[in-house]
């Protein structure tokens, strides 16, 4: 898929949109998948234990359950881009948000515990097309001045997604009188929890019928007026749209297609540029951000929280994950992606080792002594603040922006599928993992925050005012 966001000559950087609303609904409309993407991911959170009591199974299995979406997720991120450049941005919005739609249905209503996990697959391969497609046309689309704040929008998207399911989670629970597997009109409550998000998927799915196709997309097909008449409304018509047809298609022409041989050539396989793509992905999961997300309301609940209350902790943790993306979308453009990532490996590596200390503690009663559960709670939420305000929104933006216009398409599907794996992984490894030491496995994810650090320094460029066409 070509993500190559020209803001190509003089007419790409003086692009000021007419009207910045219709930019912005635009945008919003394609974030919507981002939302999706947050709220399946987190919505499982709230059927967790009573998956675990339903069908019987230990923590291995459970965590399959949990995890295996990540395994669609990462089939969806690798194949998007070329479906996406056979038939468009817009339509592969639709065919992910119909794979949203029949996993929600499907999730809500399994036979078995075999055919819920593979309603689950299939609502991964819609997240995993819409991580990539989402980033994507929102950069093609957004005038040069804009983009940092405008490509934003999709981390901001995926954590109100995540709080808007942790909201609905806790409400379906209360109606159930606190028991996940509470009757609701003749379905257990965490049914209900997975069905609900037919809503935000059919909203999607009619979203895309309200925005237009890339520019980008119309050029490469020969759609030259339509194209003209999108960036008329996305980029202003006092730029002049001959010469900025001409810039887009000469680019474009420039380019070959991006293919997994051009990614390789570097000491160890892949170009190094890919490699620090793929690390920005893997860190960003490494650290244990998902834990959070997905087994939050399991992790209270081990330490002595009560049901209600855990879900209420869950949900106030992505108030705050909403606070510190609303902060990045601020700072994003101004302080610069390397100073926001610094700033946010430090807290969180800060935030990760209190976690740590507080579940060192021995349990009184099967609950955190006082003092060590405020803690607890303190920095876990400090956690997810840090982790807002950094990683959960630079490295989108840097993956949109770091790669060389020849090898972007290729390199962001491959630095996205390798944020699923790790995802995966992190993902699957929690309930043995906290099983076997929770203590231990909270010092794991704070050595992955430290490590974060150097790789910075070291290796990450800065994308901060740079034009798509200088990188490289």
């Amino acid at each position: 898929m070509s993500t190559t966001v020209q803001a190509e000559g003089a007419e790409g950087r003086k692009a000021q949109p007419d009207h910045l609303g219709h930019v912005i609904f635009i945008t919003a409309a394609a974030a919507m998948g981002g939302f999706l993407f947050g709220y399946d991911s987190s919505v499982i959170n709230g059927a967790v234990e009573a998956i675990r009591g339903k069908y019987d199974i230990g923590s291995a299995a459970l965590a399959q359950v949990v995890a295996i979406a990540l395994i669609g997720s990462a089939i969806g991120a690798a194949t998007a881009g070329r479906i996406a450049d056979r038939i468009g941005r817009i339509r592969v919005m639709q065919i992910a948000a119909a794979l949203f739609t029949i996993s929600a249905v499907g999730s809500a209503l399994p036979f078995s515990l075999w055919d819920l996990a593979f309603w689950r697959v299939l609502g991964g391969v819609g997240i995993g097309m819409a991580s990539v497609i989402g980033p994507a046309y929102i950069a093609e689309v957004a005038p040069p001045a804009y983009r940092g704040r405008l490509a934003s929008f999709q981390q901001a998207a995926i954590v109100v997604g995540i709080a808007i399911s942790q909201l609905v989670n806790w409400g379906i629970l209360n109606m159930a009188d606190g028991d996940q597997r509470g009757q609701i009109a003749g379905l257990e409550a965490w049914q209900w929890m997975l069905g609900v998000m037919v809503v935000p998927a059919v909203l999607y799915g009619l979203l895309s019928f309200a925005i237009p196709e890339s520019p980008r997309f119309l050029i490469s097909v020969g759609r030259t007026a339509q194209a003209k008449q999108v960036l008329a409304e996305v980029e202003g018509k006092t730029v002049d749209l001959d010469v900025r047809v001409a810039e887009i298609d000469r680019a474009m022409r420039g380019e070959e297609k991006s293919t997994f041989k051009d990614l390789l050539g570097g000491r160890f396989g892949l170009l190094p540029i890919v490699w620090i793509g793929v690390g920005l992905s893997v860190f960003q999961q490494l650290v244990g951000i998902n834990v959070a997300f997905y087994y939050s309301s399991t992790l209270w609940q081990s330490v002595g929280v009560d049901p209600s209350s855990s879900f209420f902790y869950s949900f106030t943790t992505s108030i705050i994950n909403i606070l510190g993306t609303v902060i990045a979308m601020i700072f994003v453009d101004r302080v610069g992606r390397k100073p926001l990532a610094l700033i946010g490996s430090v807290g969180m590596a800060v935030s990760l080792s209190l976690v740590a200390w507080a579940f060192s503690a021995h349990l009184v009663d099967g609950k955190l002594p006082h003092a060590e559960g405020v803690l607890a709670l303190i920095a876990a939420h400090s956690f997810v603040l840090f982790f807002a305000l950094s990683w959960g929104v630079v490295v989108w933006v840097l993956l949109g922006e770091m790669f060389p216009n020849k090898i972007r398409a290729a390199a962001l599907g491959v630095a996205a599928s390798a944020q699923w794996i790790a995802n995966w992984a992190i993902t699957a490894s929690f309930p043995s993992l906290s099983d076997w030491n929770l203590s231990g496995t909270y010092i794991m994810y704070t050595a992955f925050a430290l490590l974060s650090i150097p790789f910075i320094l070291k290796w990450v460029p800065e994308t901060k005012g740079k034009a798509l066409e200088e990188m490289g």
